[in-house]
């Protein structure tokens, strides 16, 4: 079956079936070989995709100009203090007059309720770059690794150590799609958002996979085939950091805990990563940690989104 993404938006993986998240997975792939033997695949020769950032960044930005620049675009790259935003202009009124100037749009935002109301209002697709919700091309890029690495997807064990924060969301929802049987352990009081969770079962019932919610981190890796952590404090929680030291240091990703995984799993972790509080640099720098792989996957993912959704391409 021939799947079609052209003018949806990603603003959330749980808006998309399984078959759409592994034709997504196939693109990328396939856009990874492409660049690696040099073939040109300027399937969006004179688009252009407005990117908007209210966060910095290194590896979204880079990987978002990079890729549409491959693929025969260009990126915008735009502030949100540079913009009228600032001044008060409302994203709806945005979205629309940045609508007749470009193909797409990618969007960095604090509250995931600005990129849906890009979304709402925009004409062309959407692409959630990163939301306190959500973070769909982290997980793509996430899930394009582990196939990489592991050479399946259903039936492994994927174990989130740490915050329940917006990666772990998605990676909780397209794992469970995937047929994987995702864990997520946290201390309590920072559990995953409970609509996430519901929607995991959900999705693990369907799929074959399974979503379990514990406190243990040891209990939690146990025959884990991937490890995967991310900051205590994300990008607006500097207040809340000290706190969250003490309360996340048992949930520390090091040599003494992966002992407990299977010999062969795969470390990863979205980066950047803060050496010797959630992760330790013997962790991060094994043989196991595969977390520069996945860095550069974010380029091949983010190409093939931009490339169904924006392109209309089929596979």
């Amino acid at each position: 079956m021939v799947v079609s993404l052209a003018g949806r938006d990603v603003l959330c993986l749980q808006d998309f079936t399984r078959e759409e998240i592994e034709t997504i997975l196939k693109t990328a792939e396939m856009m990874k070989i492409w660049n690696k033997i040099g073939k040109p695949h300027r399937v969006l020769e004179g688009k252009t995709l407005a990117m908007i950032f209210q966060k910095p960044s290194t590896r979204t930005r880079i990987s978002f100009e990079v890729g549409i620049y491959q693929l025969g675009g260009y990126g915008l790259y735009l502030n949100a203090n540079d913009l009228q935003l600032r001044r008060g202009e409302t994203i709806a009124d945005t979205a629309r007059v940045l609508s007749r100037y470009v193909d797409g749009m990618m969007a960095r935002v604090y509250a995931h309720k600005d990129v849906e109301d890009l979304a709402k209002y925009a004409s062309v697709p959407v692409i959630n770059g990163l939301s306190d919700f959500s973070h769909p091309c982290q997980a793509l890029a996430d899930y394009q690794t582990i196939l990489e690495k592991k050479g399946r997807i259903a039936g492994l064990k994927i174990v989130y150590v740490g915050d329940g924060n917006n990666v772990a969301h998605s990676l909780m929802i397209a794992g469970t799609k995937l047929g994987a049987n995702v864990v997520v352990a946290t201390p309590e009081g920072f559990e995953p958002d409970e609509k996430v969770i519901k929607w995991a079962e959900k999705n693990a019932a369907e799929s074959g996979g399974s979503f379990e919610l514990l406190h243990d981190p040891v209990q939690a890796v146990k025959d884990a085939d991937v490890i995967y952590t991310d900051v205590w404090a994300s990008m607006g929680q500097e207040a809340e950091a000290e706190e969250r030291r003490k309360i996340f240091q048992p949930f520390q990703v090091n040599r003494d805990l992966v002992k407990h995984a299977k010999p062969d799993y795969i470390f990863m972790h979205c980066l950047p990563a803060h050496r010797g509080e959630e992760v330790t640099d013997d962790v991060v720098d094994s043989p196991n940690s595969v977390v520069f792989d996945e860095a550069e996957n974010r380029l091949h993912a983010q190409k093939a989104v931009m490339a169904l959704v924006m392109g209309g391409i089929k596979v």
